[in-house]
């Protein structure tokens, strides 16, 4: 009698051949649909569709798609149907007409381990439960109040990044701007920071930068399962396994924060003997106690969870882009930093956050990196609810939407030069109405990135203040390299590096 490990292979290659016939089976003979007018479709293959039409960077593959048969096509990536929409009018009619049909998201491996079962903002199904959490994390947050009640926390890590980078003539920035963002994030919400070089031996900042790294890994990688249903039995790649063993680590560090913090907050004082400072988790531990049935620690970990990755690699990895840029288009820097200077030199002082609504070069500067290099080429997928018509064509339910925002941002139609980096195009720009679908790189509509202010306010006084107190240029005479590296928030190949010298704005403000 043969033992398991002789009879696993036969036992594999029988029961995966049986599946593919059953599938076979079922794509020739499944019944005739009600939709006459779907939209084009690239000829596919049985049972993967298109999978196998997509290359990285799969923005750009997709693209390419679009410019030779349309700009809205129905794909089939495996069992899903894909609604690739690359156009701003019908990105419009997707966030508008058909806002709350389009407003669920696909189920996804990632938001079953990352996202706690789909009960996070970021995962959740349209549904009461969303709609509060929404409406909780804006008013505890991301609202004008919270958001100017942390602008000291945001414009003091500024400050530390000056001053790190004032030690030294030659800087690595890549790991400069991640320490920001995830810092800024991680004071405002629990008080601690996690990156830095005072911290490269702290045992705890050690293990949530360890974490934060897999999770970013594990984030940007390809799960075929989600489209080959058949693979989720299997998990040949072993991909659930990691996600499992990760969120593990993730979760126990999470409830650590709240059980630390209920401590603290019990006690009444800081754990040095100082007087307690308001955070944003206490905000939501005081929701807790007023409803704990809705507001478990799953749902406050959940919350958090989001806050700290979702708009962390994204502002970081924006303002690397824009250096970048700045730095191959040195009289753009010299532009921006004249209108700095302008607005806030006659006193002498460093930029402050309060400047950034009357620096306009700079918001265009900052749109300009949006366009070019979105955080998000792709944006986040969602899924419709139920049959619509968009663009004249017919869209089946659970048609899963995904908008290719740098097709959107790159279209020769609606930009002129688009490949070029021309902040000047933004003047007098409102961005509202339908122009304002031309720029999406936090989306659109009810499921639009809640945080796009708080990035914006970063974003511009980070970018401001390096290059109001350094004299920046490049390690050599070539340019600075803007080839495109792999990952969902579209990072750059080479982690950018840059000549700086202090200004005597930066070395008087010491």
């Amino acid at each position: 009698m043969k033992n398991m490990e002789e009879q696993s292979p036969f036992f594999w290659y029988t029961t995966t051949g049986l599946i593919i016939i059953f599938l076979t089976f079922l794509t020739k003979f499944k019944p005739k649909h009600k939709f006459t007018s779907l939209p084009p479709s690239p000829p596919s293959l049985t049972i993967i569709g298109h999978l196998h039409l997509l290359k990285h960077p799969v923005h750009r593959t997709l693209h390419s798609l679009s410019s030779k048969l349309g700009k809205i096509l129905l794909l089939k990536w495996g069992s899903r149907a894909v609604l690739l929409v690359s156009s701003p009018s019908a990105a419009e009619e997707c966030y508008t007409k058909h806002d709350v049909a389009f407003a669920n998201r696909p189920s996804l491996l990632a938001g079953k381990h990352f996202h706690y079962n789909f009960t996070t903002v970021a995962a959740a199904s349209y549904s009461d439960h969303w709609r509060n959490l929404r409406r909780v994390m804006t008013l505890e947050f991301f609202s004008s109040s919270r958001l100017a009640a942390f602008s000291a926390l945001r414009q003091g890590e500024v400050r530390l990044l000056l001053n790190q980078i004032m030690k030294k003539s030659k800087v690595e920035l890549k790991s400069k701007f991640t320490e920001l963002a995830f810092n800024v994030m991680t004071m405002t919400v629990v008080g601690k920071r996690y990156f830095g070089e005072d911290l490269a031996d702290d045992e705890e900042a050690k293990n949530f930068r360890e974490v934060i790294r897999e999770a970013v890994h594990l984030s940007a990688a390809t799960n075929l399962g989600d489209f080959l249903p058949v693979l989720q039995w299997m998990d040949a790649t072993g991909l659930e396994k990691k996600m499992v063993r990760l969120m593990k680590k993730m979760d126990g560090f999470l409830q650590s924060l709240i059980e630390e913090r209920r401590g603290i907050l019990a006690a009444g004082f800081e754990t040095n003997g100082a007087e307690l400072k308001k955070l944003m988790i206490d905000n939501f531990l005081a929701l807790q106690q007023t409803d704990p049935q809705l507001y478990t620690d799953e749902i406050v970990k959940g919350i958090i969870l989001v806050l700290l990755v979702a708009g962390t690699d994204t502002t970081s990895t924006t303002l690397e882009w824009a250096m970048a840029l700045l730095l191959n288009h040195p009289g753009a820097m010299a532009k921006l930093r004249a209108e700095i200077d302008t607005k806030t030199g006659s006193d002498h002082r460093l930029l402050e956050e309060q400047d950034l609504p009357n620096l306009n070069y700079l918001q265009n500067v900052i749109n300009e990196t949006y366009r070019l290099y979105p955080s998000f080429p792709i944006l986040v997928p969602h899924e419709n609810s139920e049959d619509c018509v968009v663009g004249g064509f017919d869209v089946p339910h659970h048609t899963m939407l995904v908008i290719n925002a740098w097709a959107i941002h790159r279209n020769p139609e609606i930009w002129e030069d688009p490949e070029k980096f021309k902040p000047e195009r933004f003047e007098g720009w409102s961005g509202e109405g339908s122009e304002g679908y031309k720029l999406i790189p936090f989306g659109a509509g009810r499921r639009r990135c809640p945080g796009a202010s708080l990035a914006n306010k970063l974003v511009g006084l980070a970018l401001g203040s390096l290059v109001q107190s350094f004299e920046w240029e490049r390690i050599g005479e070539e340019e600075v390299d803007m080839s495109e590296g792999l990952g969902l928030t579209m990072p750059r190949v080479k982690s950018l590096e840059a000549i700086c010298k202090p200004r005597p704005i930066m070395l008087s403000s010491m």
